[in-house]
């Protein structure tokens, strides 16, 4: 973990405590969804959905990566409080839940429409498309300074300016499932990856398990510069002080996974669900909530030669080994030192 300081959100909340829930719609059919993604993102196409099945309530939860993995493990082995249905950003983590036969099998001629790469086994399903974005407050990062690739921001770390000490932010890899598997695919992508963490050692960067923190202290001025956050997150239209930048060396791109868990209660509600939110009018609600990216060179500058997908095949269970995990972790901590936790 950053030497600096490891911010948790929520600090005197259990680890496998659920952040929020909402209720969505009145129908006599329960459908219980536990998701990563932030309700106030999320839930206006949660809403849309049971106005279109209004025989069906939504029950949503919303957890982190690590918390949501094991809440999900359990229901499979043991068969106590299982969802129906699951969607996670920690993919690496849904691929090995559906390796060890914890996901129920579904097709439709709608899930038949996904490209092999946000597709696996008939049971894990791809649904958004995220790119990993860099941030910068733009009152207080001068245009000639802002970076526009990793090699960029490796230059600017470098030149040891005292304005970016303690201001560059991170997802804490160890706290975040989803930090973990953007480092994680940054270490196999990037040549440019251990000088990521040299960098991040010499301006005392700051780890923090959520992205809502992570953006709250670009807009604030707390951070100057954010590196590997979901660009769904932020929105630059209520917030003109967030500049987001896709790293024209490459971008990671993200397609967060939907799994009906094996023992889910009711799977037909589930599936109903997966096949709405692949449908032209879920796909609409999803571009409008910002989980839904689509290329415009004019816009972004990025072309899509630079565009990387992470996919949805065995090779995360690379990313799920063990001991391929532990030395990743190690390496992190030895760079940066032993964590230790501040609150906000």
């Amino acid at each position: 973990m950053i030497r600096a300081a490891a911010l948790l959100l929520a600090l005197a909340v259990p680890a496998t405590a659920q952040e929020a829930v909402a209720t969505y719609g009145t129908g006599p059919t329960a459908l219980m969804f536990r998701s990563t993604t932030d309700i106030a993102v999320l839930g206006p196409t949660i809403q849309a959905f049971t106005e279109a099945n209004p025989d069906i309530t939504v029950t949503y939860e919303q957890w982190g990566s690590n918390a949501l993995y094991k809440l999900t493990l359990d229901g499979c082995q043991t068969g106590d409080n299982p969802a129906d249905a699951v969607l996670s950003s920690g993919v690496h983590q849904m691929v090995e839940l559906v390796n060890i036969a914890c996901a129920r099998p579904y097709r439709s001629s709608l899930t038949e429409t996904l490209s092999s790469e946000r597709i696996w086994r008939n049971e894990l399903w791809g649904i958004t498309r995220e790119p990993a974005v860099m941030l910068y407050n733009t009152d207080l990062v001068p245009p000639e300074e802002v970076p526009r690739t990793r090699f960029q921001l490796l230059d600017l770390m470098r030149q040891q300016n005292p304005r970016y000490q303690n201001r560059i932010a991170t997802y804490d890899i160890e706290a975040s499932g989803l930090g973990y598997l953007l480092a994680f695919s940054d270490s196999i992508e990037a040549s440019t990856f251990g000088g990521l963490l040299e960098g991040f050692s010499r301006t005392d960067a700051i780890a923090t398990c959520c992205s809502a923190e992570i953006i709250k202290g670009v807009a604030e001025g707390r951070y100057l510069l954010a590196y590997n956050v979901l660009g769904s997150y932020v929105s630059t239209q209520t917030n003109d002080k967030i500049g987001v930048i896709l790293p024209e060396d490459y971008t990671l791109f993200l397609s967060r996974a939907f799994m009906i868990p094996k023992n889910a209660p009711n799977p037909i509600a589930a599936s109903r669900l997966l096949d709405f939110l692949l449908s032209d009018a879920g796909k609409a609600q999803l571009f409008m909530s910002g989980l839904e990216w689509q290329r415009d060179e004019d816009e972004s500058g990025l072309p899509a030669s630079s565009e990387r997908s992470i996919r949805l095949e065995p090779m995360l269970l690379v990313a799920r080994d063990q001991q391929r995990r532990s030395l990743f972790i190690t390496q992190w901590r030895l760079t940066f030192g032993a964590p230790r936790f501040l609150t906000p």
